[in-house]
């Protein structure tokens, strides 16, 4: 099978894509593709810079003719989630992405894509590099680790950017004009927890949840679909109640914006509930099997034999610790009332973890009304408070609020209908575009965010539509050429659009 995708179409695009997948870029672990985008455009003999947190900034004067056209900022982010099958062998900071052809579609063989972002990365760097195109004033804003705390969307500073309206290439849905977005918040919890020896008869046993399709925090989450930590939680909590089970370790999910979907727990049972465990195991995985068959066809649960480990977690905290899993809330929330099929809030139970004698949760809480965001941090504190447990939320950072009446809006909803003979749906999104944030620095910004179709990023199915690709790439070239000149643009504002 040939699985070259630089030779797709846009080649411009797919070219830049194809060496973005060779250059490990997991959040956290940037510093080679920060060098290379930097020295992409000193190579083209554009004015390029990385700032103190890491964002990458270069600039491409207006084609001739078009110097008084309005700024314009193409917007992308630096990293990709790293997330993998468990049986896949790769390291995310050293081994490159590979890719496969798949119909219509580019996956990644067992991992992450990494189209989100490295699809908008990559035709930004088509802009810059052409010779052909015709634009106004240009700058290309790489953004610093994005998906695991918008460092460098929050360290971004007032002034530094001088055009007056931001494209943001990183949405997921081709045909759609994103105008708004939720914020956030990070919650940590943490159990202290001491460990005591068994005593008598006991035999171990790995419990594993795995083959659960994850995906993002905020944009799959309404699809209902199994998170591991809460499947393990109802597996444990059964294990205790009628057969004595006791944990050892647990070890489950590995990122705040990935819908957890592999847990993996050592527990001890006494010998005489060995069997009358296995058996009500096979029944409870039918039971949950069932209940998620529609979105979760993969889904395994098992139970191995393991070594006795030499102690297990006090059972009083392990107690607490189940109580409180079991009540904290996953998933939607509420709905939005005010725009159709839109999450208003939520929260992804993400990572369930124990290391040296904590008991570590991590979440992510999802609104688009930080009053909402606000209270179901309130409720999640108060469940964990009952239990004992030391909680803390952090890492905030804005929604961004729709603004029907933008006037690049109405230009980009023109140029849409031209070019394809459709209307642009307009549309808000439950995830954290660092459009809220990056506002708040440049109030006076017009924002759009817009993308190719991209499915079940954040998770190993991840994949990019190619045909969306072409229109995605021809939307962004046609935008560009429509730009108005400065007075234009600020009569429209006046006027409403």
């Amino acid at each position: 099978m040939n699985n070259d995708i630089s030779q797709l179409s846009p080649r411009e695009v797919w070219r830049n894509f194809y060496l973005l997948t060779q250059i490990p870029r997991p959040s956290g672990n940037e510093e080679r593709i920060r060098e290379f985008l930097a020295d992409f455009g000193k190579k083209l003999g554009l004015e390029s810079m990385v700032d103190e947190v890491g964002n990458v900034i270069i600039r491409k004067p207006a084609s001739p003719g078009m110097e008084e056209r309005q700024g314009v900022i193409l917007q992308s982010h630096l990293d990709m989630v790293p997330q993998k099958n468990l049986d896949k062998l790769h390291d995310f900071a050293t081994d490159p992405i590979e890719t496969v052809l798949d119909g219509d579609w580019v996956r990644a063989n067992g991992t992450t894509l990494g189209a989100d972002n490295g699809m908008g990365v990559a035709a930004a760097m088509a802009v810059l590099e052409s010779r052909e195109l015709q634009h106004g004033p240009l700058e290309a804003l790489f953004t610093s680790n994005e998906e695991s705390g918008m460092t460098g969307a929050f360290g971004l500073k007032p002034g530094l950017l001088r055009g007056e309206i931001l494209l943001n290439l990183d949405s997921e849905d081709e045909g759609e004009l994103c105008i708004g977005c939720a914020g956030g918040s990070n919650g940590r919890v943490s159990f202290a927890c001491r460990e005591e020896a068994l005593q008598g008869d006991w035999k171990a046993f790995m419990v594993r949840v795995t083959g659960l399709r994850g995906g993002h925090s905020g944009l799959d989450i309404q699809l209902g679909r199994g998170n591991a930590n809460k499947i393990m939680n109802r597996i444990l909590y059964h294990g205790y109640a009628y057969h004595g089970l006791r944990l050892a370790s647990i070890d489950g999910g590995s990122l705040r914006n990935a819908i957890p979907r592999e847990s993996v727990a050592l527990v001890a049972l006494p010998g005489p509930m060995v069997q009358p465990f296995l058996m009500s195991l096979f029944t409870i995985t039918a039971t949950i099997k069932e209940e998620l068959s529609a979105v979760e066809p993969t889904l395994t649960i098992e139970a191995i034999a393991a070594t006795l480990p030499g102690s297990v977690i006090e059972e009083s905290v392990f107690v607490r610790l189940m109580c409180a899993l079991y009540g904290c809330p996953n998933g939607v929330v509420r709905m939005s009332s005010e725009m159709a099929g839109l999450v208003e809030t939520s929260n992804n139970l993400a990572m369930v973890q124990s290391c040296h004698g904590k008991i570590t949760i991590e979440m992510l809480l999802r609104s688009s009304v930080d009053s909402a965001k606000e209270d179901l941090e309130v409720m999640i504190k108060s469940i964990f408070d009952l239990a004992g447990a030391d909680s803390l939320f952090e890492g905030r950072y804005p929604g961004w609020k729709p603004d029907p009446a933008s006037s690049i809006l109405k230009i980009m909803q023109d140029v849409y209908h031209r070019k394809f003979h459709k209307i642009a749906e307009t549309s808000a999104v439950h995830a954290g575009l660092e459009c809220g944030i990056l506002g708040r620095a440049y109030p006076d910004w017009e924002m759009i965010s817009f993308g190719p179709t991209i499915r079940f990023p954040h998770s190993p199915d991840e994949k990019v539509n190619i045909p969306s690709v072409r229109k995605f790439w021809e939307f962004l070239v046609e935008t560009l050429r429509n730009i108005p000149v400065v007075d234009d643009f600020n009569l429209r504002g006046e006027s409403g659009g």
